[in-house]
């Protein structure tokens, strides 16, 4: 072997990672069904895009597991919420969401730190910053649906120019 394998404490943590995102591919999945079936097209095309960028963030873990001799493994995951109050509601618990994914981001890189696991620690750097444009994005959305209110007119073209917007543009 010509690389230091993962130590046990930081495949469990990543693993543990790989479970959280593919949680947060179906937490925006539900969210983008229920959209979907109450008539906001541009929300749902949006989450279901914000959906697969998770399961992405997901694979690359599993597949950075592998590559550095230890097992990703695919989680068994509970079933998101089906309901959701609406479109505000929605937004505010994204950015609860990713606040809560950035916080464990964070904890693996102290792990990685106090291991002495600098690979590792370098491979999450691209992580620590998606989080930083993850809850941008989602703080952005909100302001946005703020000043809309529950003006009707405004909140029609908001989910129309959802639905154009790609998930990376918003970053």
């Amino acid at each position: 072997m010509l690389y230091k394998k993962l130590s046990t404490n930081t495949e469990k943590a990543l693993n543990e990672q790989v479970e959280l995102e593919a949680a947060s591919s179906q937490y925006y999945l539900a969210m983008a069904s229920w959209a979907d079936v109450q008539g906001y097209n541009g929300i749902a095309q949006f989450l279901f895009r914000h959906s697969d960028e998770e399961r992405i963030h997901m694979l690359k873990l599993l597949t950075f597991i592998n590559d550095r001799g230890g097992f990703g493994v695919v989680p068994a995951l509970k079933q998101p919420p089906l309901e959701f109050k609406n479109i505000h509601d929605i937004f505010e618990q994204v950015l609860k969401h990713e606040i809560l994914v950035s916080t464990e981001i964070n904890k693996l890189v102290d792990l990685c730190l106090q291991e002495k696991d600098y690979t590792t620690h370098t491979f999450l750097q691209w992580y620590v910053n998606e989080q930083i444009e993850e809850e941008k994005m989602a703080s952005k959305i909100l302001d946005k649906l703020k000043l809309i209110g529950e003006d009707k007119g405004g909140l029609y073209i908001f989910d129309r120019d959802m639905g154009a917007l790609r998930t990376e543009d918003q970053h």
